[in-house]
């Protein structure tokens, strides 16, 4: 039996080096054939199409087609420059860690993702599309900017009615929790970490409920942070929480939601634009779907979202 055994191993052993000689053989190195190796970054492209390969030649989906603008060129002397310290509180605010509780609420979109009028990258982007240009998103715009306004100026009537108005501009229950509540959890938790003065004017002025917008701009202007530059930055938090909830529900990839973000751009300087030159006594929605949404979400059997 000793000897049938190393006889075994022993020919084992002779297989192994004949298969590995003839590797050697086939190398592309043995034949004199070059290695081409990939640089940093250089993707590699199949000669074979396989699973998830695409035309060349295919055009994108819809909602991708639209590449963002490039930023509009500064006329002379307008001065876009944002101060080191004035950039961190601003990206701090508008963080998705800042605890106001913003991933809890979709305004309404859990609904709509229900009721079948969201179901891809492109039809979330529509939806939101609506929402900023002509819905919540815009409403809250000119919010912001008259909070903000009125702040800098120390017009403590002008932003008492700001701050009342977008209390009560809202179109459902749970919309006005949404708003309240976050804006309440955005005072409450920069007052701990970064007082300063325009709380306690804002706290003198109005006593009721305050939304989110408002709170946010008077934040801002009580940090000296320009009210465009701040505006920008809120409605690119309000647009990227929004698609964080579609991603949950729809689902889609992360990837796709960054997409939709960028092809979103456009709609959201376009409603800043329009924020900035309209008057409070002006301000006005045409979304009657998405406030809709807001309202059946309040009886919807299964939900994930506050709103």
């Amino acid at each position: 039996m000793a000897a049938i055994t190393i006889m075994a191993i022993a020919m084992n052993t002779i297989t192994t080096m004949t298969k590995a000689k003839a590797l050697l053989r086939s190398s592309p190195r043995k034949r004199g054939k070059k290695i081409r190796h990939r640089k940093a970054g250089e993707r590699h492209h199949s000669k074979r199409g396989g699973r998830g390969a695409r035309d060349k030649n295919s055009a994108p989906p819809p909602c991708f087609a639209r590449s963002p603008s490039p930023a509009p060129p500064r006329s002379a002397g307008e001065d876009s420059s944002v101060g080191p310290a004035a950039l961190y509180r601003l990206m701090a605010w508008l963080s998705p860690a800042y605890p106001i509780g913003a991933f809890s609420y979709s305004s309404g979109i859990e609904w709509a993702v229900e009721a079948g009028d969201i179901t891809d990258a492109e039809t979330l982007r529509r939806w939101l599309s609506a929402l900023l240009t002509d819905g919540g998103g815009f409403s809250d715009a000119v919010f912001f900017v008259h909070a903000h306004r009125a702040l800098a100026a120390a017009e403590e009537a002008a932003l008492r009615a700001v701050a009342e108005l977008a209390a009560a501009y809202v179109p459902s229950k749970e919309r006005f929790l949404e708003t309240t509540a976050q804006g309440r959890a955005f005072l409450d938790t920069t007052r701990a970490a970064w007082p300063c003065p325009a709380l306690a004017r804002l706290d003198a002025a109005w006593s009721g409920p305050v939304a989110l917008p408002v709170a946010v701009g008077v934040v801002c202007a009580g940090h000296g942070i320009a009210c465009e530059t701040a505006l920008h930055g809120f409605l690119h938090a309000l647009a990227a929480n929004w698609i964080s909830a579609g991603v949950r529900l729809i689902p889609l990839g992360q990837t796709d939601g960054q997409r939709v973000l960028a092809a979103l751009e456009p709609d959201v300087c376009a409603s800043a634009a329009r924020a900035l030159k309209t008057p409070l006594d002006e301000v006005g929605t045409c979304a009657l779907r998405a406030d809709l949404a807001g309202m059946r979400h309040e009886t919807q059997y299964t939900r994930l979202f506050r709103s």
